[in-house]
Formats: C-alpha cells, structure tokens, sequence
C-alpha cells in the first residue's frame, strides 16, 4: 500500500502523485496546467484514502451470465470534505471525483502575512466565512489544504471543525500536498487525534514562513493572481 508512516505524518508515496507534484513544483507549470495538477492529485489522494483508510464488504452480485459475490467500499455516503479556501478549491475538485458523494464545507481562513511570524513560529489566522454540514460519527472526515506550512491556518480550521461536529467522526484526516516539519509538528501536538496525510515532507521553513522548496503560493499559481 502507497501510504507510509512517517513519524510525525502518513506519507502517499503512490508513482502518480509523486510524479503530479514533481510537475506541480516546477516554475515552467503554467496556470492551467497547475490547476488541473491540483485536481489531478486531489484524485490519486482521494483513492488513496479509500485504499488505505477504508474498509470493504462482501456485496451480492448478479452478473449478465451468473451470480457472484464481490466487494464493495463501505462508508462512500459517510465522506465530508472541508476546503480550504482558496487554494484547495482545485485539490478538492479531485477529491470530488474519488468521493463523488461526500458531504462538502468550506473555510476560509488566511494568515496575515503583513504581521509576520510570532516568537513561536506561528501567524495570526483570519477566518472570514464558515460553512459546515453535520458531522457525525460515522463521518470520515478530509480537511483539504495544499500547503501545509507552520500549521497557523490548519489548527484554525481545526478548532472550527471541532466545534462543528457533535460527535468525534470516525476518521479525521488533515490532507496535504507538501507539509513543512515545523507545521506537521505543530499541528499533531495541537490535534494528537487527526492523522497528518501528505505527498511530501520539504525540508523546511523560511524566516518567511513559506516552504522550502515548495511550490510557491498555490492559489496565485492556480488562480493567475501574481
């Protein structure tokens, strides 16, 4: 199975999403080919998920010539997906196509930049909208980010999921393209419960807070906006 356990994470070291990131990092990547990379390893991700994470059932089938037994993925109705705003907008696109059924909310959080890095690495969270459907405990649930780098915007998020669900779901997974060490460090100490899934642990962060080497800001390179 493509999904390591990497210590402070779970790592998706699936050929396809190694090689979509790979395309993903590269500054010749223009907008629409960096978008439908987005969508395309939001895809691989979210059968990953489903490989890894989820179980199946034995299903009775009636074939054109015979009866048969095969197996199903149990759970497909019980999927909520919470994006980001606004880089995961692609990357959920994909999971989309691998959960086709989930439940959807949306966050939008950002950390302002103007105000720098704390003494402890971390950034003030602005959260300007906030809409979530039920969560129970048969949820599986996905929180969708593209970057994940001092876990400032993820723990924020967090909190309001936390609150959000009335019962702890069945699965709670923070989903990541590339991850710095500082931010997956971080948010596992805030959240011990949430399983830390990403393609690619970088190296680190810089005095900016942006990761090394990354692939820049994921939502100008998706939405033109540099």
């Amino acid at each position: 199975m493509p999904i390591e356990d990497r210590d402070n994470a779970y790592l998706i070291t699936h050929a396809l999403a190694k090689d979509t990131l790979s395309q993903l990092r590269d500054t010749e990547t223009a907008q629409v080919a960096f978008r439908k990379g987005l969508v395309k390893l939001g895809r691989i991700c979210g059968y990953e998920i489903i490989d890894g994470a989820m179980e199946t059932e034995y299903a009775h089938v009636e074939t054109p010539l015979t009866e048969t037994t095969g197996e199903r993925v149990s759970g497909l109705d019980n999927i909520v997906i919470v994006n980001v705003l606004r880089a995961a907008t692609p990357f959920v696109e994909g999971l989309l196509k691998a959960f086709p059924r989930a439940k959807q909310g949306v966050i939008s959080a950002g950390r302002d930049e103007a105000a720098g890095m704390d003494q402890n690495g971390m950034f003030p969270i602005t959260i300007d909208y906030v809409k979530l459907p039920e969560i129970t405990a048969e949820d599986t649930v996905v929180v969708a980010d593209p970057m994940l780098a001092t876990g400032s915007t993820m723990c924020a998020v967090l909190e309001h999921v936390n609150s959000a669900a009335e019962n702890v779901p069945k699965d709670l997974f923070v989903l990541s393209a590339v991850s710095a060490p500082e931010g997956l460090l971080h948010v596992g100490s805030e959240f011990p419960n949430v399983d830390l899934l990403t393609v690619a642990i970088d190296d680190y962060l810089d005095d900016d807070g942006y990761i090394v080497p990354g692939l820049g800001d994921a939502g100008d390179r998706a939405f033109r906006t540099v």
